[in-house]
């Protein structure tokens, strides 16, 4: 009876072994080029989730599938064809950059794949796409937090640097401006750049000639550090405000002292993490890595992972991809490494911002704003 009894359940295990199966889960991700600053950052964060969580509550392992999109549009919807049609993902997780991230939904919508972005906040990303849905504010809501922290302190004139190459900047602009406006302010001036320019010496003698109260800048941090490099040698000195744009530690490196003071908004702050089970992720990430500082890049990579997770063990089929985005758009106080976070029907986020100013070369906390 006992020999009957074992073999009973060591042919139930087999069973098990045999019925769970690998479920492949796509990343577009700029791993090398010249955002790759953000991309390495937050990939890091998509593998530590999977560390922690690699199977399913049914017992299938999720295998992501990293493909590097080199930062460019072509390559990114190169990938994401690449991802959906030959590795037969059910969900893709990326591309970061708004207009690269736009290349990934407008694609994968077709072919009814969910996508959750990182970090990608262009207000229009999500509009008119059903599979569209990310884990970070937009744009109107960072637009809002610096206009009204600017009105705070007194800063009544602005100068705002776009670059017109970028839907992340022209969206973030604009929301400023909007938000700016509405509470009182003024902008003196709009200025256009190209991303990839160098010399911005005649950009930072207009805005010295014009002399507003302080800058606004909704750049990426090539570009940001270098218009900071330039107004420190010229003698401008206004302070300075980015999105999240330059929420890492390369553009500091890149300033140099000049960024001493800059101020931008974020997702996170790992010196302030809001949960127990975010502080865990921390504790996690300096165990792994040897290093206790950890990019908000990160922690959205994991709340990307760790929410589509969610959503899957919410379906039946965990493959069912029509399932997976109905799940994704039914998240409500999801605890995530950055904090609460519920999505809507629209697949947007409703969470928190912080505030930080560069001191002594490191990103400091300064405040949280909730919506």
């Amino acid at each position: 009876m006992k020999r009957i009894v074992t073999l009973a359940v060591a042919s139930a295990l087999t069973c098990g072994v045999a019925l769970a199966k690998e479920i492949k889960v796509g990343a577009v991700m700029p791993m090398s080029g010249p955002l790759a600053a953000y991309g390495q950052v937050t990939n890091l964060g998509l593998e530590l989730a999977n560390k922690l969580q690699p199977t399913l509550k049914n017992g299938d392992t999720v295998k992501i599938v990293l493909v590097d999109n080199k930062g460019d549009k072509v390559e990114t919807a190169t990938a994401t064809t690449r991802l959906i049609s030959s590795d037969k993902v059910v969900a893709i997780l990326g591309a970061l950059t708004s207009t690269n991230t736009a290349q990934t939904i407008a694609i994968a919508d077709k072919k009814k794949i969910p996508v959750i972005a990182s970090v990608a906040t262009n207000d229009k990303l999500t509009m008119k796409r059903s599979y569209a849905n990310r884990v970070c504010f937009t744009d109107s809501f960072q637009g809002e937090v610096v206009a009204n922290y600017a009105m705070s302190q007194g800063y009544k004139t602005a100068v705002v640097v776009v670059d017109q190459a970028q839907v992340y900047s022209l969206g973030l602009a604009k929301a400023f401006q909007k938000a700016f406006k509405k509470a009182g302010g003024k902008i003196v001036k709009k200025i256009k750049i190209t991303s990839g320019d160098k010399d911005f010496k005649a950009v930072v003698s207009q805005i010295k000639k014009l002399n507003p109260d302080f800058m606004f800048l909704p750049l990426y941090h090539p570009e940001a550090s270098m218009i900071s490099r330039q107004s420190k040698q010229l003698g401008l000195k206004k302070p300075m405000f980015s999105g999240d744009g330059v929420a890492n530690q390369t553009f500091i490196d890149l300033g140099g002292d000049s960024v001493e003071g800059y101020m931008f908004t974020d997702f996170f702050d790992y010196t302030n993490p809001p949960s127990s089970k975010s502080a865990d992720f921390v504790a996690f990430h300096e165990k792994e890595t040897g290093k206790a500082e950890m990019n908000s890049f990160t922690a959205l990579g994991a709340d990307t992972y760790n929410i589509l997770i969610d959503a899957m063990n919410r379906c039946e089929d965990p493959t069912n991809s029509v399932c997976i985005n109905e799940q994704i758009k039914s998240t409500t106080g999801f605890d995530g490494v950055s904090g609460k976070i519920t999505i809507d029907k629209a697949g947007n986020a409703t969470r928190s911002a912080v505030i930080k100013e560069i001191r002594d070369g490191k990103a400091a906390f300064k405040a949280t704003v909730n919506p």
